[in-house]
Protein backbone atom coordinates (compact mmCIF):
# COMPACT_ATOMS: atom_id res chain seq x y z
CA UNK A 1 0.00 0.00 0.00
CA UNK A 2 2.81 2.44 0.84
CA UNK A 3 4.48 1.77 -2.50
CA UNK A 4 1.27 2.52 -4.41
CA UNK A 5 0.79 5.72 -2.39
CA UNK A 6 4.28 6.88 -3.34
CA UNK A 7 3.81 5.96 -7.00
CA UNK A 8 0.42 7.66 -7.17
CA UNK A 9 1.52 10.80 -5.30
CA UNK A 10 4.62 11.34 -7.43
CA UNK A 11 2.78 10.53 -10.67
CA UNK A 12 0.15 13.14 -9.80
CA UNK A 13 2.67 15.72 -8.62
CA UNK A 14 4.56 15.57 -11.89
CA UNK A 15 1.37 15.19 -13.94
CA UNK A 16 2.54 12.01 -15.65
CA UNK A 17 -1.06 10.75 -15.73
CA UNK A 18 -2.46 13.92 -17.32
CA UNK A 19 -4.25 13.70 -20.66
CA UNK A 20 -1.33 15.29 -22.49
CA UNK A 21 0.85 12.39 -21.33
CA UNK A 22 -1.46 9.35 -21.41
CA UNK A 23 -4.16 10.49 -23.81
CA UNK A 24 -7.92 10.68 -23.28
CA UNK A 25 -8.24 7.39 -21.37
CA UNK A 26 -11.87 7.74 -20.24
CA UNK A 27 -13.06 8.73 -23.70
CA UNK A 28 -10.92 6.05 -25.35
CA UNK A 29 -12.08 3.15 -23.19
CA UNK A 30 -15.71 4.10 -23.81
CA UNK A 31 -15.04 4.22 -27.54
CA UNK A 32 -13.33 0.81 -27.39
CA UNK A 33 -15.97 -0.75 -25.06
CA UNK A 34 -13.67 -3.69 -24.27
CA UNK A 35 -14.85 -6.98 -22.82
CA UNK A 36 -11.42 -7.86 -21.43
CA UNK A 37 -8.38 -6.01 -20.16
CA UNK A 38 -6.37 -7.54 -23.00
CA UNK A 39 -8.77 -6.03 -25.55
CA UNK A 40 -8.39 -2.64 -23.86
CA UNK A 41 -4.56 -2.97 -23.73
CA UNK A 42 -4.39 -3.78 -27.46
CA UNK A 43 -6.73 -0.90 -28.35
CA UNK A 44 -4.91 1.60 -26.15
CA UNK A 45 -1.44 0.80 -27.46
CA UNK A 46 -2.68 0.79 -31.06
CA UNK A 47 -4.94 3.85 -30.98
CA UNK A 48 -4.05 6.11 -28.05
CA UNK A 49 -0.37 5.93 -27.09
CA UNK A 50 2.29 3.36 -27.98
CA UNK A 51 3.55 1.05 -25.26
CA UNK A 52 7.02 2.60 -25.58
CA UNK A 53 5.56 5.97 -24.60
CA UNK A 54 4.00 4.58 -21.41
CA UNK A 55 7.23 2.71 -20.63
CA UNK A 56 9.09 6.02 -20.94
CA UNK A 57 6.63 7.66 -18.55
CA UNK A 58 7.37 4.83 -16.11
CA UNK A 59 11.07 5.58 -16.43
CA UNK A 60 10.42 9.28 -15.76
CA UNK A 61 8.39 8.32 -12.68
CA UNK A 62 11.31 6.22 -11.42
CA UNK A 63 13.74 9.14 -11.88
CA UNK A 64 11.38 11.52 -10.07
CA UNK A 65 11.13 9.12 -7.12
CA UNK A 66 14.78 8.09 -6.90
CA UNK A 67 16.34 11.48 -7.58
CA UNK A 68 13.90 14.32 -6.90
CA UNK A 69 11.79 12.91 -4.08
CA UNK A 70 14.71 11.14 -2.40
CA UNK A 71 16.74 14.39 -2.36
CA UNK A 72 13.76 16.38 -1.09
CA UNK A 73 13.14 13.79 1.62
CA UNK A 74 16.76 13.91 2.74
CA UNK A 75 16.49 17.68 3.20
CA UNK A 76 13.57 17.43 5.65
CA UNK A 77 14.57 17.85 9.28
CA UNK A 78 12.80 16.86 12.49
CA UNK A 79 12.23 20.57 13.13
CA UNK A 80 10.56 20.89 9.69
CA UNK A 81 8.17 18.08 10.63
CA UNK A 82 7.32 19.59 14.02
CA UNK A 83 6.79 23.06 12.53
CA UNK A 84 4.63 21.61 9.74
CA UNK A 85 2.41 19.67 12.15
CA UNK A 86 1.89 22.76 14.31
CA UNK A 87 1.17 24.91 11.25
CA UNK A 88 -1.29 22.35 9.89
CA UNK A 89 -3.16 21.69 13.14
CA UNK A 90 -3.19 25.25 14.48
CA UNK A 91 -2.67 27.84 11.73
CA UNK A 92 -4.38 26.15 8.79
CA UNK A 93 -7.28 24.91 10.90
CA UNK A 94 -7.81 28.46 12.15
CA UNK A 95 -7.57 29.90 8.61
CA UNK A 96 -10.09 27.33 7.36
CA UNK A 97 -12.40 28.11 10.27
CA UNK A 98 -12.31 31.84 9.52
CA UNK A 99 -12.99 31.20 5.82
CA UNK A 100 -15.85 28.90 6.79
CA UNK A 101 -17.40 31.57 8.99
CA UNK A 102 -17.10 34.24 6.29
CA UNK A 103 -18.52 31.92 3.62
CA UNK A 104 -21.28 30.16 5.52
CA UNK A 105 -22.45 32.74 7.98
CA UNK A 106 -21.31 35.87 6.16
CA UNK A 107 -22.58 35.02 2.69
CA UNK A 108 -24.70 31.88 2.39
CA UNK A 109 -27.08 32.56 5.27
CA UNK A 110 -27.69 36.08 4.02
CA UNK A 111 -28.02 35.00 0.40
CA UNK A 112 -30.34 32.06 1.10
CA UNK A 113 -32.23 33.63 3.98
CA UNK A 114 -32.00 30.45 6.09
CA UNK A 115 -30.20 29.34 9.22
CA UNK A 116 -27.17 27.17 8.55
CA UNK A 117 -26.04 24.92 11.38
CA UNK A 118 -22.75 23.07 11.93
CA UNK A 119 -23.10 19.34 11.30
CA UNK A 120 -22.36 16.86 14.07
CA UNK A 121 -18.95 15.20 13.88
CA UNK A 122 -20.59 11.88 12.94
CA UNK A 123 -22.15 13.48 9.83
CA UNK A 124 -18.79 14.87 8.80
CA UNK A 125 -17.23 11.41 9.04
CA UNK A 126 -20.14 9.44 7.56
CA UNK A 127 -21.46 11.82 4.92
CA UNK A 128 -18.68 14.39 4.43
CA UNK A 129 -21.06 17.14 5.57
CA UNK A 130 -19.78 20.28 7.33
CA UNK A 131 -23.07 22.16 7.75
CA UNK A 132 -26.75 21.58 7.18
CA UNK A 133 -29.98 23.42 6.55
CA UNK A 134 -33.21 22.16 8.10
CA UNK A 135 -36.09 21.83 5.66
CA UNK A 136 -39.10 20.71 7.65
CA UNK A 137 -38.04 17.39 9.14
CA UNK A 138 -35.34 16.81 6.54
CA UNK A 139 -31.84 18.18 6.08
CA UNK A 140 -29.74 19.54 3.25
CA UNK A 141 -26.07 18.83 3.85
CA UNK A 142 -23.37 21.30 2.85
CA UNK A 143 -19.71 20.54 2.19
CA UNK A 144 -17.49 23.61 2.33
Amino acid sequence: MAKEWILNSVMNRFQLNFKRNVGPTSESIRKCAPKTVEEWRDYYFSNVKPEEHITELGRKLYVKITEVIEAEGASVTEEDCIAYMIQLVIDRTFDGYMTEIKTVYGQLERLLGVTIEPAPDEWDRLFNVDFFIRVGEKFVGLQI
